[in-house]
């Protein structure tokens, strides 16, 4: 996406963090060695090798998840992102989070190099954080999911991508892991691991909704 040197307004900077989303994910994703890395070809981003999935169903899984998202962050609804790593009876074992915040306000006085160099650390960051994840666990799966602060209104076509999700939340407080975080205008950005704790029992309860490969 090529974008103008001052980026006008808060749709604009959306837009943009859609597309880092779309790319945060492929390589979350390569990172957890859950597909063959074949499944994978190294690409520029930003000015950064990152991972593109070559197969166009996976490709295009990753990329309406993240397109989906978009019209939901346009109006500020989208709290948080995550990718969710899920044993075969969708107990999730792993959870890379994304909590966004954008200020509509500040978004017309952002220039393009600002917000692409934030974004870029953290893109850099996920390629030096395998030591940071853990193991998964046999016949496993993942999904994209997104927890809104509010829920939107039926109509969009794009939002009719996401359902609902029957991955099981943790009922203790997950063990967080710090990985990136950004605190500036327009965009508040913070990318954390969440493992579930020791004491966790196995009664767990359903989230909302989801968008599942």
């Amino acid at each position: 996406m090529i974008i103008s040197q001052f980026l006008g307004n808060s749709g604009e900077v959306a837009g943009t963090v859609v597309e880092f989303m779309e790319v945060a994910i492929t390589m979350i994703v390569f990172l957890k060695g859950f597909y063959p890395s074949a499944a994978f070809e190294r690409r520029r981003y930003m000015n950064v090798v990152v991972q593109r999935a070559r197969h166009p169903e996976l490709r295009d899984y990753i990329h309406s998840a993240a397109s989906g998202l978009l019209p939901f962050i346009q109006k500020g609804l989208v709290e948080r992102v995550a990718v969710i790593f899920s044993s075969k009876d969708n107990v999730p074992v792993e959870r890379f989070i994304f909590k966004l915040t954008i200020n509509p306000s500040s978004a017309a006085l952002v220039e393009e190099g600002q917000l692409e160099f934030a974004l870029r650390s953290f893109l850099i960051k996920l390629s030096v954080s395998k030591s940071l994840v853990k193991p998964l666990p046999q016949n496993c799966r993942w999904e994209v999911t997104a927890y809104l602060r509010s829920l939107p209104q039926v109509g969009s076509s794009k939002g009719e991508l996401w359902i609902p999700t029957d991955t099981k939340q943790w009922q203790n407080p997950p063990v967080i892991t710090p990985v990136k975080s950004l605190n500036s205008e327009p965009l508040c950005l913070q990318l954390y691991l969440e493992h579930p704790s020791l004491s966790q029992p196995h009664n767990l309860v359903k989230p909302n909704a989801a968008h599942e490969p």
